[in-house]
């Protein structure tokens, strides 16, 4: 069974971002959150490739979030 990492980083990143206690288990135990949304039981190396990935996307919505506020200010 494929996995599309990237695709399931993006789904969980949105899950993630919309849920405080999602986001507050994430920031503690990011490998079991993904986990326990996944719902599957994946090899660690790609748990930990999706967890880093739904990191990087979290990250990017923040900085995206940040300049559309300074945008705001011009």
């Amino acid at each position: 069974m494929a996995v599309d990492i990237k695709a399931k980083a993006e789904e969980i990143a949105k899950k993630i971002a919309s849920d405080k206690a999602l986001q507050a288990q994430f920031q503690k135990q990011p490998t079991q959150a993904v986990e326990s949304l996944l719902g599957i039981d994946l090899p660690d190396g790609a748990v930990e490739k999706i967890v880093e990935a739904v990191k990087a996307r979290l990250t990017a919505g923040k900085l995206g979030d940040a300049l559309s506020s300074i945008k705001k200010l011009f």
